[in-house]
This record gives structure tokens, C-alpha cells and sequence, in this order.
């Protein structure tokens, strides 16, 4: 069952101990996690341009947040993209050069959040990378990015990445994955790539150091949505976020089967397991480690609560364990994996893979984040900050604080698909037990 935080908890002040001589505040001051509502603090953000009245934002920090790995009340934020908008099977970029980047936030005592710097991503060779599709045969998903215009039609960036999970080493450098490739970049404290992992068969720069092959049916724009890295920083642990299309998406059997996979960084092996998800299609939107077996994930649906009838709307925060569940690794790392009596596994039923000795990972239910809170009032819940053994802060996507009109025109993003006098959607932090 999840724990809910009572108002009153949420109110009082908690301990955390003295900051590490690493911070660049003083050491021996004591940080208290403050005074959050449960209407939560939003993120400082940057206006990128106005038009017709419609504001892009940076904002965009909430794809996926972890912890600082030394600084106590600190945390890291990554964007993705940047805002894009449908245009039938493509997208539209209304800020095209923009770079994927991470925010590095501070919540200071008073229940503000601070933004202390912004790490931006570059190439190897140090140049900014973009947001736009790999070009075909480096990850490319299909789409085509257009200009507003809606007739000039970009280059694609063989180093552009979706950006949705993160993890922050120790030694000050970055792992990121991305929906395209999907990819998992290791990049440098300054953004730099280091290394550049792919599924077996896209052109990359990891040499034999490759992903299973049959990551690259991924359902475009549902990728490797979330990223964790084990406590001894041996072990990288991705969750895509929804069923793979192995072989096609019509031939798909059931959209709860998702996989999550493991990348031993000193190795090169890799594992894969496999996630019920409670509803078909479904997000898995981030996963969090707590131990070398066990992890924080969120499984949500896109839906807001001033749409839809409060109590039909998911957004969980489950704690899941590997320890127990099969490795469905295909030995000769084909494109379509695993294959069960002849099918995918994604051709499979659960029946059918009970059958065949294949076990899921265990799930218990942590945090009911709308009962917790009361409301829940954003569609992407997609961060979680780890802030002790028992406490964690969430976060959303925005957007951009922008979404897709009628005609494939950018408009204002508010928290209602039906409503355009309230709120517009921004980054808030949150804070709940577990």
C-alpha cells in the first residue's frame, strides 16, 4: 500500500544531516528539507520566444530529475527535446536549435527552487547537439521536423536526442537516455559526449558496446524513457516507456508487456526483464534505484484530473524488484529478441509466457501520487528525486508550456485539455513519503 503525506508532515521540518565538504555552501550548516505545500513550488524558467501571444519556456525541466550525488537539497533536471508539435506523423520545432540540456536546482530553506546552472550537450568534438531526429541509420524514427513554416524541412542531427532519463555519477559526469534510438549517452560535467550506446545494427561510436538490437523497435516517441544507475555505480538500469512494436504494431498481442534493461558499464553485458503495466499503453515515464535489485518507477497515463473523473486517473509511483524475474536476453541478439514457440514476446500473451517459465518483475504500489496529495493536477508526471530512504520528489514534463492546436499550430499548454483560462502548465516540485 502506499503512505500518503499528511499535510502536517508535509509542513514540519526535516534533518538531513551536514552538507558535504563538496558544496559550495558551508559544510557545517545543516539543511532541513522545507515547507512544501501540496500544491507544490514551480521551477524558475526563462521565456525562449513569443509568438501570437504564445510563450515557449524554458521551462521543459521535468523528462526525468535525480539526485545530486554529494550536495544535500540539490538536484539535476533534464529536458528533452525541446518543444515540438504534431503534424500528422511529424513534428513541428518552433525553436529548432534549441539543446537538449540539464537544469541543476537547488530547494532552498525558504520552499523556493533555484536554478544554479544549466549543462547543455555537445558532440565530441564540443559543438551543441539539437533536439532533432537522427538522420536514417543512426536511430531515426520516422519523423520529419519542419520548420513552423510548415513547409521548410530541417536537417536531422546524428547526434540529436530526445533526452528522458538520467543519472549523475559521482565523478561529475552524466548518463542520459533518449527515445530515438533509443540511445544512452555518457556525457562529461561540462555536456561533452563520451560514449554513445545504440541498439545492435544503428551506426554509433560505442565500438562492441552495444544495447540489444531489438530496442530499436521501439514505438517512435516512446522510447527509453527512464534511467536509473545501481547505488555501486556498476550497473545503468533503462525502462522503455511502452510496449515495443516487435515485429509491427499490429501485430503486438498486449500493450501492458514493457522491458527494462541492464547495462553493466565495465562489461558491456546486458539483461532485459520484463513490466506488467496495470493499463494498456500506458507510460513508464522514470525509474529510480534503491538497491542493485529494487527501484522506484513511474507508471502513469497522459490523462488531467480537471478532464477526466479523478479516481480514473493514474499517476503511481510503484517500488519493483529484478532479483526474482527472468532475463528474456536473446543469445543471438536478433532484431525481434527472444522469440516464444515462434512469436516476439511482444506477440505473446502473459499466459503464454507464464507458460513458457518467464517471470515479470514483482510491483508493489508506493504512491498513489492524487491521493497523496489531493490532486495531481499535470498529465506527464515523468521525475523522481530521491531525497532519503523514504522521501522523494516528483516532477512533471510542461511541455515547453506549449501543445498542438487543431491545425498543427502552437498554442499555450494550461492543465486541461479543454479549458484556456487556467493555469499554464509549468515544472513543479512536489514532495511525498514512500
Amino acid at each position: 500500500m502506499y503512505k500518503s503525506i499528511s499535510k502536517a508532515t508535509l509542513f514540519a521540518v526535516v534533518a538531513f544531516g551536514f552538507l558535504s565538504c563538496n558544496n559550495d555552501d558551508d559544510a557545517s550548516v545543516k539543511y532541513e528539507l522545507p515547507q512544501i505545500a501540496d500544491s507544490g513550488v514551480k521551477l524558475p524558467y526563462t521565456v525562449l520566444k513569443t509568438e501570437n501571444g504564445v510563450e515557449v519556456r524554458n521551462g521543459g525541466f521535468g523528462s526525468a530529475a535525480t539526485a545530486h550525488p554529494t550536495n544535500e537539497g540539490e538536484f539535476y533536471a533534464l529536458t528533452d527535446r525541446g518543444a515540438n508539435i504534431k503534424f500528422g506523423s511529424n513534428k513541428i520545432f518552433p525553436t529548432p536549435d534549441y539543446t537538449p540540456r540539464i537544469g541543476h536546482f537547488k530547494l532552498n530553506t525558504d520552499g523556493t527552487v533555484e536554478m544554479k546552472n544549466e549543462i547543455l550537450f555537445s558532440n565530441p568534438s564540443g559543438e551543441l547537439i539539437s533536439g532533432k531526429p537522427n538522420p536514417e541509420g543512426y536511430g531515426a524514427t520516422g519523423e520529419i521536423a519542419y520548420d513552423e513554416d510548415k513547409v521548410t524541412v530541417l536537417s536531422a542531427d546524428k547526434y540529436g536526442l530526445d533526452s528522458e532519463g538520467l543519472v549523475a555519477m559521482k565523478d561529475g559526469s552524466f548518463w542520459v537516455s533518449d527515445e530515438y534510438g533509443p540511445h544512452i549517452v555518457h556525457f562529461d560535467a561540462n555536456g561533452k559526449q563520451i560514449e554513445r550506446l545504440s541498439p545492435k545494427g544503428i551506426k554509433g561510436e560505442s565500438g562492441d558496446r552495444k544495447l540489444p538490437a531489438v530496442l530499436e523497435t521501439r514505438w517512435a516517441n516512446r522510447g527509453m524513457e527512464g534511467l536509473a544507475i545501481t547505488p555501486d555505480e556498476t550497473t545503468l538500469v533503462g525502462i522503455m516507456q511502452s510496449t515495443l512494436y516487435n515485429p509491427s504494431k499490429a501485430e503486438v498481442a498486449d500493450f501492458t508487456i514493457t522491458r527494462i534493461v541492464t547495462f553493466d558499464i565495465e562489461t558491456g553485458a546486458t539483461k532485459q526483464y520484463l513490466h506488467k503495466q496495470e493499463k494498456a499503453k500506458n507510460s513508464n515515464s522514470e525509474i529510480v534505484a534503491l538497491s542493485n535489485t529494487e527501484f522506484l518507477i513511474v507508471e502513469r497515463d497522459g490523462a488531467f484530473t480537471k478532464d477526466t473523473n479523478k479516481s480514473e486517473v493514474q499517476k503511481h509511483i510503484y517500488k519493483i524488484d529484478i532479483s526474482n524475474a527472468t532475463d528474456v536476453s536473446d543469445a543471438n541478439d536478433t532484431l525481434n529478441g527472444k522469440l516464444i514457440n515462434g512469436n516476439t514476446i511482444e506477440q505473446s500473451t502473459w499466459d503464454e509466457l507464464t507458460a513458457a517459465g518467464i517471470v515479470p518483475v514483482t510491483k508493489t504500489l508506493a504512491v498513489d501520487l492524487i491521493a497523496a496529495l489531493g490532486d495531481y493536477p499535470h498529465d506527464k508526471l515523468e521525475g523522481i528525486w530521491l531525497i532519503n530512504a523514504n522521501t522523494i520528489g516528483v516532477i512533471n514534463d510542461d511541455d515547453f508550456a506549449v501543445w498542438t492546436g487543431n491545425d498543427s499550430a502552437t498554442i499555450q499548454k494550461y492543465i486541461s485539455n479543454t479549458e484556456t483560462n487556467e493555469n499554464i502548465d509549468g515544472n513543479t516540485l512536489y514532495i511525498v513519503n514512500f
